[in-house]
């Protein structure tokens, strides 16, 4: 495992700040690194609304990538909030294959960081739909 998952692993571990911001809403149990194909790094958290109108960490940091204009991930890797490295769930894999249809089994995410296990997107979502 490269240096570079150190650096994205700390990036997400970094904004982990888990607290209730309402008797409906709570945030940062879960941060996220995306890395670009530029090598710039983006980061969001995960948003937990009582009716299901929150967002993973990782489609927080893909969209951060967005709004800064860029369009291609590399590497992506979400933290929760003991250290716990969480593979995407189905909707993050789906926006992430969305995003990059015919790149996206190159997209590499980190499983264990302890470990130092990686798959790409592309084993982790095999004969995907797209």
């Amino acid at each position: 495992m490269g240096e570079i998952w150190n650096t994205l692993y700390h990036e997400a571990s970094r904004i982990l700040k888990p607290r209730k911001v309402s008797e409906m809403l709570e945030t940062a149990g879960v941060g996220a690194a995306v890395e670009a194909i530029s090598g710039e790094i983006y980061v969001g958290v995960c948003v937990d609304g009582a009716c299901t109108l929150g967002i993973c960490a990782e489609r927080n940091a893909i969209f951060t990538m967005l709004t800064n204009g860029e369009d291609a991930i590399k590497r992506v890797v979400a933290v929760n909030w003991d250290g716990k490295v969480l593979p995407p769930c189905g909707a993050c894999r789906e926006l992430m294959t969305q995003l990059m249809p015919e790149q996206y089994g190159t997209i590499e995410v980190l499983l264990d960081y302890e470990n130092g296990e990686v798959a790409t997107l592309g084993e982790l979502t095999p004969k995907w739909w797209i």
